[in-house]
């Protein structure tokens, strides 16, 4: 017989035992890790994307944490790219307006490039990003102001998965037969329904590659003076656009690429976005 949902058990790992349960038992049971010491140093880097006709990221974030309020945060921390560094802040109130706050140089080369369209504001706002402990971040935004707390952590499950996850070559990220497995693995682990792969709000088709996952299940938020409550799952994942994000607070290391919609605008604004040459003084 099953055991009940409330008391979720994992002795010997019985078949009668869902991924969804076997998430929630390990969860249970969660592992110290430093993920200040993988992540607060992180060089810029402006390159060009592994594959042919793309373009891409690298770096972590928080793909996205709900709260009780029935509000959405997200986190984006992206050194490494086609144009330069960045930092976003994606905010969903509880009506279903996103908003995306930037602070880089330009909103067209950060994630507005992607997702822009489906939000109701996307703007310029300073973000500072403080490790306060191993795996204990705070995230403070000027305006409108944000004062957010965060601890991920890791669990058996997870540091079984991650390790695996990150050696397999990057070409397990095309076929599609390894993306939904990777989708159904993600669905065990209480994020509800992702897609790895499909069309984002600005049209590009894109593919999301997290490598790394822990969850954040302690949290606390205060945005533009209201409190956000506390984390939650949520029966249905938040959507921007037509892009899920977790039904469930969590940290991603990793990256993501999409196809160059417009050639001639992708050379235009990595011209646009290149570093002045430096220059010599003669003596």
């Amino acid at each position: 017989m099953r055991a009940p949902r409330d008391r979720p058990t994992i002795v010997g790992m019985t078949d009668s035992l869902t991924p969804r349960d076997a998430a929630d038992a390990f969860a249970d049971n969660t592992i110290p890790l430093d993920l200040a010491g993988k992540l607060s140093d992180l060089p810029a880097n402006r390159g060009r994307a592994p594959w042919p006709g793309h373009e891409y990221v690298k770096g972590w974030g928080v793909f996205g944490l709900p709260f009780d309020s029935g509000h959405v945060l997200a986190l984006r921390v992206f050194p490494d790219n086609d144009f330069g560094p960045y930092r976003t802040l994606w905010h969903r109130a509880p009506s279903g307006e996103w908003s995306i706050y930037v602070d880089g140089a330009r909103l067209d080369t950060a994630c507005p490039r992607y997702y822009g369209t489906a939000c109701e504001r996307t703007g310029f706002a300073h973000l500072t990003l403080d490790w306060t402990g191993p795996a204990s971040l705070q995230v403070t935004m000027d305006s409108p102001a944000l004062e957010w707390t965060l601890t991920a952590s890791t669990t058996p499950l997870l540091r079984l998965l991650n390790p695996v996850n990150a050696a397999l070559p990057l070409a397990s990220w095309r076929p599609q037969t390894l993306l939904r497995a990777r989708e159904a693995m993600a669905r065990g682990l209480g994020l509800g329904r992702l897609k790895m792969s499909g069309v984002m709000p600005s049209g590009h088709t894109g593919t999301l590659m997290p490598k790394e996952m822990y969850f954040i299940n302690d949290s606390h938020a205060t945005f533009d003076g209201v409190d956000l409550g506390r984390p939650t799952r949520l029966k249905e994942n938040p959507m921007i656009g037509d892009v899920p994000l977790p039904a469930r607070g969590i940290l991603a290391v990793g990256g993501a690429v999409w196809q160059i919609l417009d050639q001639a605008e992708y050379e235009r604004t990595r011209s646009q976005t290149a570093p002045a040459p430096c220059q010599t003084q003669l003596p």
